[in-house]
Parts: structure tokens; C-alpha cells; sequence
């Protein structure tokens, strides 16, 4: 058997998409350590520092899907290349920031950019790479994506504490302005089956969340029973009965209903969803807490969070390689119910006299739990489909994610705010943390619905999805 020699060429594509990766994943997280420190600077209520985190994710989910759509048709390179582009030009407007507005502003523009960057980046990696040599590729561009969601908090800490701020943001800029004329001189392009790109579907979702989540942020501020908040969730509602309705008869819907007709990909990403809504929740105050109550700098504080993030790099290799023997169910399950009792210890143990000891413990039950539990629900949702819809069930599973994280901040901020918010961050981050058991929990009963072993074939006819066993 000869040896399988990887190309220059392909070498390039593996650097450059893996650095435009990193961009778009480290400003997920980026901000956690952060957060504390903006918002004595720009005198950002717990409702504002939402919007800055949710704003990025927001836009980032809702247009994941569209800009995979354009990519395939206008051209990944040039869209990969425009998406980091935006994505530059919205960092130096975050650093240039002087009001929560305008900072919000800018995380959204953020947010359209690495919509462009993400689902392009795994397009052209499938591209330039044979498929004897495509798990590889991706192995390395998942491993170094993996990293930057994880150095998120330190590299935020550092970055605050050594310099400011503003600087979490500035950092993005010299990257990208080096990285653009080499995605345009060293990678090929490349280009898929050419998709309608659904605009009233985009627009649809787009609204329908944003009507469903901004309810539930502003439902503490206006009050649950007001007209806005009401109305707001009454229109999210609907918009979202229009969005399934328009998806069941698009000709080419950006997501295809019938996919869901297929239990594990449905109990896969409805897991993934609820993993993601209490990991972004409890990332959202965890690094305040350090710092409010345990007197921590941003530093510390994003240091203090590895007990948790490290147990990606140990659990996760192995439990990726178990999946294949004994299948998803029992990893989806276990990695969410262990990050249940994590965040609940956490919610037990968090009080003004607590040392950071006391924290260690269940910091590692909750990231073992989802570091078990992450590449099997993926490996569940993306394996339930035939090859051929891999490209779409991925953007389905990735907007499921970032819309997971959104509505996870926006509950845990709720119910932080209901139980005094910073005026008694004790009570409300417990209660806060508390809500994060409960989602991790959830997720874990939906993981029961996939099937212990995958013993069917999936075909596409005619946008619908039929089992055949």
C-alpha cells in the first residue's frame, strides 16, 4: 500500500481554513473572562451583556445555512474570503466600541461573518482533500477549533487583564488582513451542487427566533405579562409555524423537514441543543462569578475555567473512538447526565464564603459529561443521513447549536435576573446554574431516542427522508 502524500497545496487549504476557524470559534468565548470588565466600562446591564454574547450567535446561526448556500454557488474561496473580510472590518468596529449599542452593532456584523467563514471552511477542506485522506484533514481542523472554543476564556482573560478589552477584538484584525490574500492566492475554488438560496425561509427563522428569544430577555425589564413581551413571543410563535409551514413546500428548503422524520437525527440535535444551551449558560456566568465573588481577574478567572474546557483534549479522543464500538446512545446520554450533576454540584456548593476548590470536582464532572457527549451527538446526527446530505445535515446541526446557545444564555440570564440579578449575584447565579442542570438534563432524556445501534440505510426521495431497513 503506498504512502499518502499530502500536497502543498493541500497543506495550505488544511492552514487557512483551520486559521479562519479559529477566528470565528475563539470570539464565541472569547468575551466570557470579559464580560465583568465591560460592563463596568460601558455600564452594561445583565440585558446588554446578553446581547453582546447572543448578537454573535444570533447571526451566526440564522445565516449559517444561507452563506453555505451562496458559497456553493458563487464559490467557496471567494466566499470564505468575503466572510473573513466582514469578519475583520466588524472586529476593529467591537474595538472601537464606546457604547454597549454600537458594541452589540458590531458582534452582530461579527456574527454574519463567520456565518460566511465556518460552513465554507469545511467545503473546502472536503474539496481539496481525497476521501481516504478526509477524516485526517478533519480530525486536525476539529482539534484546532476544538482549541480555540476552549482558550476562548484564557486567551480573553490575558488579553483583558494585559493589555484591555478592546483588545480581545483587535487581535482578529492582523490576522485577517494577512490571511485574505493567501486564501486568494494558495486555495482552489470550488464550488457544489447549486441550491436556491431560501430568503423568505432565512428571513423566517431569522425573525421567528429573535421574536422568542428578545420575549425572554426582556421579560424581567418589561414584565412577563406585558404587551411587548407578550406580543413578541406571539409573533416569535407564529413566525416560527410559518417558517415549517414554507419549509414543507420549498422546492429547495434550507432545511429539509423530512430529515427530521428520522429519530436519530432528531433526538441527536435536539441533545445537542439543550448541551449547548447549558454549556453557553454556564459559561456566561461562570467567569463573572470568579470575579465577583471570588475576587478573581479576568486572568484567573478564564485560568480557573480549564478544569472544565481541558477535559475536551482527554475525553474526547477516546470517547470519539468508543462511539464507533458501542455507539452513540450510551455516550449522548451519560455525557449529558454527567454534566447535569456537574452544574448542579456547582449550583449546591456556589455561595460568598466557597473557595475555588470546592468547584474543582464538579468542574470535571460537567466537562467530562460534555466532553462524552458532543462528537457522539454529532456523530448521531451527521450519521443518521446518507453521504450526500452531510453538507446540509452539518448546517442543520450547527445552526441547532448556536440557536441552542442563544436560548441558553437568554433562560439563565432570565432567571438570574428574577432572583436580583447583581444586586445579589449569589442567589441568581445559583438559581442560574441550577436551570443549566435542568437543560443538561434534558438533553439527556431526548439522547434516549437514538437508536443504540444505526442498523438502517437512509435515502433522499424527493426531499423527504425514508428509512429502509
Amino acid at each position: 500500500m503506498s504512502k499518502q502524500v499530502t500536497t502543498v497545496e493541500q497543506r495550505w487549504v488544511l492552514a487557512l481554513t483551520s486559521i479562519g476557524s479559529v477566528m470565528v470559534a475563539l470570539d464565541v468565548l472569547v468575551v466570557a473572562a470579559a464580560l465583568t470588565t465591560i460592563r463596568r466600562d460601558l455600564g452594561a446591564s445583565i440585558e446588554q451583556l446578553e446581547w453582546t454574547v447572543n448578537a454573535y450567535s444570533l447571526s451566526f446561526a440564522m445565516l449559517l445555512m444561507t452563506a453555505a448556500a451562496i458559497g456553493d454557488r458563487w464559490g467557496r474561496r471567494r466566499t470564505f474570503a468575503a466572510g473573513l473580510a466582514l469578519f475583520t472590518v466588524a472586529s476593529i468596529g467591537c474595538a472601537l466600541a464606546t457604547s454597549v449599542p454600537w458594541l452589540i452593532a458590531a458582534r452582530t456584523v461579527q456574527g454574519i461573518g463567520a456565518a460566511a467563514v465556518m460552513p465554507l471552511a469545511m467545503g473546502l477542506l472536503g474539496a481539496a482533500f481525497p476521501p481516504e485522506r478526509r477524516g485526517w484533514a478533519t480530525g486536525i481542523f476539529s482539534g484546532v477549533t476544538g482549541l480555540a472554543v476552549l482558550g476562548g476564556p484564557v486567551v480573553g482573560g490575558v488579553v483583558t487583564e494585559g493589555l484591555a478589552w478592546q483588545w480581545i477584538f483587535w487581535i482578529n484584525v492582523p490576522v485577517g488582513v494577512l490571511t485574505i490574500p493567501l486564501v486568494l492566492r494558495w486555495i482552489p475554488e470550488s464550488r457544489g451542487v447549486a441550491r436556491r438560496v431560501d430568503l423568505a425561509g432565512a428571513t423566517l427563522i431569522t425573525l421567528a427566533v429573535l421574536g422568542l428569544v428578545w420575549g425572554v430577555v426582556r421579560g424581567e425589564v418589561a414584565g412577563w405579562a406585558s404587551l411587548e413581551v407578550i406580543g413578541s413571543m406571539v409573533v416569535g410563535a407564529l413566525l416560527l409555524l410559518g417558517f415549517l409551514a414554507w419549509e414543507g413546500r420549498a422546492r429547495e428548503p434550507m432545511v429539509p423537514l423530512g430529515f427530521f422524520r428520522v429519530p436519530a437525527f432528531s433526538a441527536a440535535n435536539t441533545a445537542s441543543f439543550f448541551l449547548t444551551a447549558a454549556l453557553l449558560g454556564a459559561v456566561f456566568f461562570l467567569a463573572q462569578f470568579m470575579q465577583v465573588v471570588l475576587g478573581s481577574g479576568p486572568l484567573k478567572a478564564g485560568l480557573q475555567l480549564l478544569p472544565w474546557t481541558a477535559t475536551l483534549f482527554l475525553v474526547a479522543p477516546i470517547a470519539g473512538r468508543l462511539v464507533d464500538r458501542f455507539g452513540e446512545r450510551p455516550f449522548v446520554v451519560t455525557g449529558l447526565t454527567l454534566q447535569a450533576v456537574g452544574m448542579s454540584w456547582i449550583a449546591l456548593v456556589a455561595g460568598p464564603g466557597m473557595q475555588y476548590y470546592e468547584f474543582v470536582a464538579p468542574l470535571i464532572v460537567a466537562g467530562c459529561g460534555v466532553s462524552m457527549a458532543m462528537p457522539a451527538a454529532q456523530s448521531a446526527a451527521i450519521g443518521s443521513l446518507p453521504r450526500e446530505s452531510v453538507g446540509i445535515a452539518s448546517g442543520i446541526y450547527g445552526m441547532g447549536r448556536q440557536v441552542g446557545g442563544v436560548a441558553g444564555v437568554a433562560i439563565a440570564a432570565a432567571v438570574f435576573a428574577a432572583a436580583g440579578g447583581y444586586q445579589s449575584f449569589d442567589g441568581g447565579f445559583t438559581r442560574a446554574m441550577a436551570v443549566c442542570g435542568v437543560l443538561s438534563l434534558a438533553g439527556g432524556l431526548a439522547g434516549l431516542g437514538i437508536s443504540a445501534r444505526r442498523s438502517t440505510d437512509v435515502v433522499v426521495v424527493t426531499g423527504q427522508v425514508e428509512e429502509r431497513v
